[in-house]
């Protein structure tokens, strides 16, 4: 089996990881938020120093990153796996997604 490449790999306010491969991130950029093409630098920013995380409302095991970029906010959602987290999508946003709060700046 050939190991993932990797696109980014950083560890989050909370303490754990969050991974993305190169091939999710050419469906999330490519496919459902083209809006996020060339902005993979983005991501990792949001991830690694968000203005607030928020659960989502729909599956506590999901987690919002979000921070300011701009007029907009950049919102990177990942899933919570206390070994490797992985990211599930990243887009912009012109509001902070509902959920409880669960970390500040």
């Amino acid at each position: 089996m050939l190991p993932l490449a990797l696109v980014l790999d950083v560890v989050t306010p909370l303490g754990f990881r969050v991974i993305c491969t190169a091939d999710r991130w050419s469906l999330i950029a490519g496919v459902k938020h083209p809006a996020m093409t060339g902005r993979l630098r983005d991501v990792p920013s949001t991830l690694e120093g968000p203005d607030e995380i928020r659960r989502s409302s729909k599956d506590p095991e999901v987690l919002l990153f979000h921070r300011r970029s701009g007029r907009r906010w950049v919102c990177a959602v990942a899933r919570y796996n206390p070994a490797a987290s992985v990211l599930i999508t990243a887009y912009p946003a012109d509001t902070i997604k509902r959920g409880d709060l669960v970390w500040t700046s």
